[in-house]
C-alpha cells in the first residue's frame, strides 16, 4: 500500500521509493504513517517482522529505525532539490522492551541538529552530516527502542564538483 490519499505527496514518494529501490521494506510491510516538518514516522505489521519468541524482530525494529532516520535526511534533500547519495555512517541501538504488535518509529534530527543548517552545509561543501534520533514507542507512552545514528549525505550532481 503506497500512503493514504490525504499523506502529503513527498511522504508518498519516500513510501514509494522505500518499496521500489529497498527489497527489505517490501518484505516488512513498511509504511510511511507521518511527516510533520523534520519528523518521520513509519510503521510495519508485527505478522512479517515475528521473532520466536512472537513479538517484533530485533532486526527489523534496527531496520525500521535506520530507514526512518534515512528518511529523514531523504526528505530534506528533495525539498531543496539537491541529487546526493546519503549513507548511514554509525549507529547505537538500544532495545529496551518488546514489541508485541505494530512495529512503530519515529525519526527526527538529535537535539541541537537541525535540517536547515545540514542542507546549507551540503549545499555549500557537497556534503553534509546530521545526527538522528529514532525511537519505537510502547502503549504505555514508554521506548521500546531507541537508535542514535549519524547520516552522511555526498552531493551527486554538476553543482557539487
Amino acid at each position: 500500500m503506497t500512503g493514504s490519499p490525504r499523506m502529503p505527496t513527498a511522504a508518498a514518494a519516500l513510501e514509494r521509493e522505500l518499496l521500489a529501490q529497498i527489497p527489505l521494506a517490501r518484505a516488512m510491510a513498511l509504511r510511511v504513517v507521518a511527516h510533520a516538518g523534520e519528523s518521520l514516522t513509519l510503521a510495519a505489521p508485527l505478522a512479517p517482522n515475528i521473532n520466536d519468541k512472537g513479538c517484533a524482530f530485533g532486526g527489523s525494529l534496527a531496520s525500521l529505525m535506520t530507514l526512518a532516520g534515512w528518511g529523514v535526511l531523504r526528505l530534506a534533500v528533495a525539498g531543496r532539490d539537491l541529487d546526493c547519495d546519503i549513507y548511514v555512517q554509525d549507529s547505537t541501538i538500544r532495545y529496551l522492551a518488546p514489541v508485541w504488535g505494530e512495529l512503530r518509529c519515529q525519526a527526527r534530527p538529535a537535539t541541537g541538529e537541525s535540517c536547515a543548517a545540514f542542507l546549507d552545509t551540503l549545499a555549500a561543501r557537497g556534503k553534509a552530516r546530521l545526527r538522528v534520533e529514532c525511537t519505537v514507542p510502547l502503549p504505555d507512552g514508554g521506548e521500546a527502542a531507541t537508535l542514535s545514528a549519524r547520516f552522511v549525505a555526498l552531493r551527486t550532481d554538476a553543482a557539487a564538483a
